[in-house]
């Protein structure tokens, strides 16, 4: 398993990675009405873009494939973290998480907060962050269950 930095030429890939793993990993926690408007983000070419222009990207990859990815925004944020579908439960999301880490740390960062899904919420948790909030987000005509979580970095 190869990590590296992502670049624009990797967004398509991850807008499939994101759509496909919202779909099939998610589906256990949300409503098929849910999940649709959830992966609908992946239509949203300004955002992408904007995440790669702006955020700290790493890219996990085997044999060509991106098997997951994560996003730093503004040194302390955890935009997205997704493994591919094929890919769970393989220490992946850990490697990016840990790489996500150490950036904040470098960054000389308190803190690292992430708006976390259902399904999701069992790893961050696992990964020393604490539920700050309960968030109820209004998308595309249903509303989506997702958790405010902090950890409070080691040496801060």
């Amino acid at each position: 398993m190869m990590i590296r930095m992502g670049n624009i030429r990797d967004l398509p890939e991850m807008q499939k990675l994101f759509e496909e793993t919202i779909t099939e990993v998610c589906r256990k926690d949300y409503s098929p009405e849910q999940l649709e408007a959830w992966k609908s983000g992946a239509e949203n070419e300004e955002r992408w873009q904007k995440v790669i222009r702006k955020q700290i990207v790493f890219i996990t990859e085997s044999e060509g494939t991106i098997t997951g990815f994560a996003t730093l925004d503004k040194g302390n944020y955890i935009d997205l973290l997704f493994v591919h579908k094929d890919f769970q439960h393989q220490g992946i999301a850990s490697l990016l998480y840990r790489q996500v880490e150490l950036e904040a740390i470098k960054q000389r960062q308190l803190y690292i907060t992430a708006h976390v899904s259902k399904t999701a919420k069992p790893f961050f948790e696992k990964s020393g962050f604490t539920v700050l909030q309960e968030q109820s987000v209004p998308l595309r005509g249903t509303v989506l269950t997702n958790y405010k979580m902090e950890k409070k970095l080691i040496g801060s």
